[in-house]
């Protein structure tokens, strides 16, 4: 991975006359890696961080900003947060915590549909974004019957500009279709990404 970075930053920063760089990739965890995402998730550090986040999400709900500070997105089709890198967040929990996400997502028994890296030329920046995308399960509903969207679609992105880490973005976007039940609480969503237990 190191080598392919390193070719695109000389591809980019050798000519400015040409074409910024705008190139999408797709990846896949390792096995190593979900066994560590796992076990970080039950570790003392990782329920802490998670309670963290948790409680800081409550807070900027009443205009308290805590660090590592979050940001709220809330509208009738999409509600999610963004958490900023600072203290006490270092690059390997920023890593995780975003691992950790598509985690508990998949619990909740959503099937991952792409995990992808994007790299963007923006203002003579490197702006580097892994986004998870999900689904709600498969369902082949009874004749009448709505179809469960659980809490609708559910992207998780982790930006890096200049190879700096700068935010994770978690957003849930309902379908406004009649042929869907209405979807559950985004609280309820929440609490279950969030869960200690």
């Amino acid at each position: 991975m190191g080598n392919f970075l390193d070719d695109l930053l000389k591809k980019i920063f050798r000519d400015s006359g040409k074409t910024p760089v705008n190139y999408k990739e797709n990846f896949s965890l390792k096995e190593e890696e979900i066994y560590e995402i796992n076990t970080w998730l039950d570790s003392q550090q990782g329920i802490e961080l998670m309670g963290l986040i948790y409680k800081n999400i409550h807070f900027k709900r009443t205009q308290i900003n805590e660090s590592p500070q979050v940001h709220l997105f809330e509208s009738p089709y999409a509600n999610g947060f963004a958490v900023s890198y600072e203290p006490p967040l270092d690059i390997k929990s920023f890593s995780s915590l975003f691992l950790a996400f598509s985690r508990r997502i998949l619990d909740l028994g959503y099937r991952q549909v792409s995990l992808d890296r994007k790299f963007e030329e923006i203002n003579e920046q490197v702006k580097v974004t892994e986004k998870f995308y999900f689904k709600p399960p498969l369902q082949n509903p009874e004749e009448n019957e709505l179809i469960s969207q659980l809490f609708g679609n559910i992207s998780i992105e982790k930006v890096s500009v200049d190879n700096q880490p700068s935010y994770i973005k978690f957003l849930a976007t309902v379908y406004s279709d009649r042929l869907y039940q209405q979807a559950q609480p985004y609280d309820l969503l929440i609490d279950s990404v969030f869960k200690t237990t």
